[in-house]
């Protein structure tokens, strides 16, 4: 049965269904299908000895699972030595126990034509995740508040090229830390249909995210599908903090997907070479993701690299950089190795402004991701301030770019149509195309269309007020989120959304810390 079919079935139908005719559906482009090769850095023989020297990391230093005797047991009962709290792992044995986890999989929206599919050749976008402030031309540099992030959302839903609405798009301040992810998903939920992320800041808001998802979908579709991606950082070098991995836990036991990431900062919490990084990053997402199939067996995973180097005077990372794309081409090689879907690069940048600086650092990171071969784009648009910052402008001159990817990606067509025979004889020597067969035929679709940059003759855009990009993006906020309609959702499945949000909150006083 079809995900709305089955969402009719609980109460509302009829009102749902008047509604869904009545709503205005926003057009979002299809998930990125690469027609393009990967750009792969390492030879065969580089490759051999980062996973030899990863085997390694992991036999004879081991990793560390804190505060998580459970975790300790079944590592232990697969075969690891277990040292207190470090786990050293045979070789072989971590790569052995990832070849059940799955080389793609669906990730379901509750608008099915939002689907995507996680793996293979295709490249999902996802917006910023995690930064406790916000910016934005009128209000500055402040801390997030909940209509902070309900406006992120209804930013990304009505984004084209966005085929994924996140998770934490900013952190909203003004809720308390242990009830505000019911809110945020609810925000996910019902703000938009394209696919979300769920909880990891503690177990029990994982086990929330889970039941609010069976109620969004259903009990049964939700154990039989995978309805979430959720991000379980690896607190690198080498440790597994119980958080986490309390996250991950109830995450595979219920067949949703995770991303196994290692957050690396290149001198701080690496080596500073890239092929020492890159033996780190194998080895912990190994044993990570080794360890979620200790969990549950085929439960869906994307293996992850968050990389950034550090500036050796002033201690703050870098983004945009050559060694991090070094790095993050070759996890995309170890990546395909084990078969695994891959996740990494981003709108990443240090300026403190949506400016020059974060545009070159976020088009080198962009493309760099595109070549890289990466299959889930976190961070993809409204990085700002090495991810302290979601700004409301670079969020939608990011989204406008990714439009690039798309296009990138399709690569070169060589079909009669695109050799244009007839066009070139048409035209002729001295001739102009501007008015051929072939022009008016394509020209709507020819070329990749910007929906922000200016290219306008100087004298309009001296007339229109010289309006650099931010300015510009600054109006494209206030246009789409004036735009905005929210999708249509069956009343029932509102209401019990509210009911149990209202319920969890009762259930225990505000914490702040």
């Amino acid at each position: 049965m079809a995900v709305a079919e089955r969402r009719r079935g609980r109460g509302g139908g009829g009102a749902a269904r008047r509604a869904e005719r009545s709503a205005v559906s926003f057009e979002t482009a299809r998930y990125i299908e690469r027609n393009i090769p990967n750009f792969e850095i390492l030879t065969e023989e580089a490759l051999d000895i980062i996973e030899t020297n990863a085997e390694t990391v992991l036999e004879e230093i081991g990793v560390n699972f804190v505060e998580n005797p459970a975790a300790l047991e079944r590592w232990r009962e697969a075969g690891a030595d277990i040292d207190g709290e470090r786990v050293r792992i045979p070789r072989g044995l971590a790569r052995q126990l990832c070849k059940t986890a799955p080389a793609s999989y669906t990730q379901h929206a509750r608008n099915p034509e939002r689907t995507v599919v996680i793996g293979g050749k295709n490249l999902v976008l996802a917006p910023v995740y995690g930064p406790p402030f916000v910016r934005d031309t009128l209000g500055g540099r402040r801390y997030a508040t909940m209509e902070d992030f309900r406006k992120f959302v209804k930013l990304g839903y009505m984004s084209r090229w966005l085929h994924h609405s996140g998770g934490t798009v900013c952190e909203p301040t003004d809720i308390a830390v242990n009830k505000r992810h019911l809110d945020m998903l609810h925000a996910h939920m019902t703000l938009s249909d394209k696919p979300f992320m769920g909880s990891v800041t503690e177990p029990s808001r994982a086990q929330d995210s889970v039941e609010m998802c069976e109620i969004l979908f259903g009990k049964d579709f939700v154990q039989e599908n995978t309805v979430m991606t959720s991000l379980i950082n690896i607190n690198s070098p080498m440790t597994f903090d119980d958080v986490m991995m309390g996250a991950l836990e109830v995450y595979a036991k219920n067949n949703q997907a995770c991303i196994i990431s290692p957050f690396i900062v290149g001198g701080a919490m690496a080596p500073v070479s890239v092929a020492g990084t890159l033996t780190q990053v194998l080895a912990e997402v190994l044993a990570g993701i080794a360890y979620s199939q200790l969990i549950r067996p085929g439960a869906p995973v994307i293996m992850g690299a968050f990389v950034t180097s550090i500036d050796m005077n002033s201690g703050a990372p870098t983004f945009g950089t050559p060694e991090a794309a070094h790095i993050t081409y070759g996890a995309g090689q170890l990546a395909r190795r084990l078969g695994l879907p891959y996740r990494s690069a981003g709108s990443f940048c240090g300026s403190k402004l949506p400016d020059a600086q974060a545009a070159y650092e976020t088009s080198n990171s962009l493309n760099m991701g595109l070549l890289a071969g990466v299959n889930f784009m976190l961070h993809s648009c409204g990085w700002l301030e090495g991810g302290l910052v979601s700004s409301f402008e670079k969020f939608v001159m990011d989204a406008d770019q990714l439009g690039t990817l798309h296009h990138l990606a399709k690569g070169v067509s060589i079909d009669e149509n695109a050799q244009a025979m007839d066009a070139i004889r048409e035209v002729g020597p001295g001739g102009h195309y501007l008015g051929c067969d072939h022009t008016q035929m394509n020209f709507k679709s020819a070329f990749w269309k910007s929906d922000l940059l200016d290219y306008k003759p100087f004298e309009t855009w001296e007339d229109e007020g010289a309006r650099d990009t931010q300015a510009l993006a600054a109006l494209r906020v206030e246009k789409m989120l004036n735009d905005y309609q929210q999708p249509a959702l069956d009343p029932g499945i509102a209401q019990a959304l509210s009911e149990y949000i209202a319920r969890k909150k009762a259930e225990a006083p505000d914490s702040f810390m």
